[in-house]
């Protein structure tokens, strides 16, 4: 299933056990573009970060966390640079008018003909498929 990863899912996922066992899932062909995925970085960090100061877990495990989950993303999505899908900017942005700095992942899913893995209501609408992660789930537990 090719799907275009939502940054704000991508950092929750990686952030949750059972996301980064959904993510290392083979039946799943995942890409992010490289606005969102700079995006997701900089979350993942700031969570994260925020998780050790709440005292959540420490330092140490944070740190290794973080390292093991940019290195998961890294593995199972692929980061599809900006020309790719640069053309695709005036349509996008037609479809995801509420939130338009979105526009490089539908863009994106535009380009490859892809589903949007996302809880982002502003891509309801666009005309793309969208997949939550509970929908995403349940269809893959249907598949086995």
């Amino acid at each position: 299933m090719r799907l275009v990863v939502d940054a704000n899912i991508l950092v929750g996922e990686l952030i949750r056990a059972r996301g980064r066992e959904l993510i290392a899932r083979p039946q799943l062909e995942l890409y992010i573009a490289e606005s969102a995925w700079e995006e997701a970085c900089n979350e993942l960090n700031k969570r994260i970060t925020a998780m050790i100061q709440k005292g959540v877990f420490s330092q140490e495990v944070g740190q290794n966390l973080l390292s093991s989950a940019i290195a998961l993303a890294e593995a199972r999505v692929l980061l599809v640079p900006h020309e790719v899908y640069a053309d695709y900017e005036t349509v996008a942005l037609s479809r995801i008018p509420r939130d338009p700095n979105d526009w490089s992942t539908v863009a994106l899913a535009l380009v490859l003909d892809a589903g949007i893995w996302t809880n982002d209501n502003d891509f309801l609408g666009c005309g793309l498929p969208t997949w939550t992660t509970e929908t995403l789930l349940a269809h893959l537990a249907n598949e086995a």
